[in-house]
């Protein structure tokens, strides 16, 4: 999903969220995107009117949250999760969940972790530090 353009991945979404309003069968991805839709309700209008936001910009200096952004960070964590890479996401995963019982807040917490990573490697100019990335975790629990 990941190697995809901003509107093709923003047509993932989309597309995702009208196959499963109209009860049709769902790949595995587009199961997963849902899933992640499904626990941000202040996101279903938006993605109910295609053409008023596949073109959105966002500006975060304006306090504003790239709704596609947020929960494709989502989507990554559970995919790590599932995978267990970088290797030991799925222990401190675990255990940030044993304290909190709630996925959603913790994949919150991780989601904070994994943006800083990303942005410190787009300053960077280098690969992403999965070390810095799991140390950031390990450090929420």
């Amino acid at each position: 999903m990941f190697n995809i353009d901003r509107d093709q991945s923003r047509q993932m979404f989309f597309q995702s969220w009208r196959k499963h309003i109209n009860q049709d069968v769902l790949e595995p991805m587009e199961s997963l995107i849902v899933e992640v839709i499904q626990l941000h309700p202040e996101y279903h209008a938006l993605l109910a009117n295609p053409e008023a936001s596949q073109d959105k910009d966002y500006f975060p200096e304006m306090g504003e949250t790239n709704p596609f952004l947020h929960m494709g960070l989502h989507i990554a964590i559970k995919e790590q999760i599932s995978i267990d890479q970088p290797f030991g996401i799925k222990h401190h995963y675990q255990r940030l969940l044993n304290k909190h019982q709630d996925p959603h807040i913790v994949e919150h917490q991780i989601m904070e972790c994994l943006a800083q990573m990303i942005w410190e490697a787009q300053r960077n100019h280098s690969m992403p530090n999965n070390e810095l990335y799991l140390e950031c975790i390990a450090r929420l629990s």
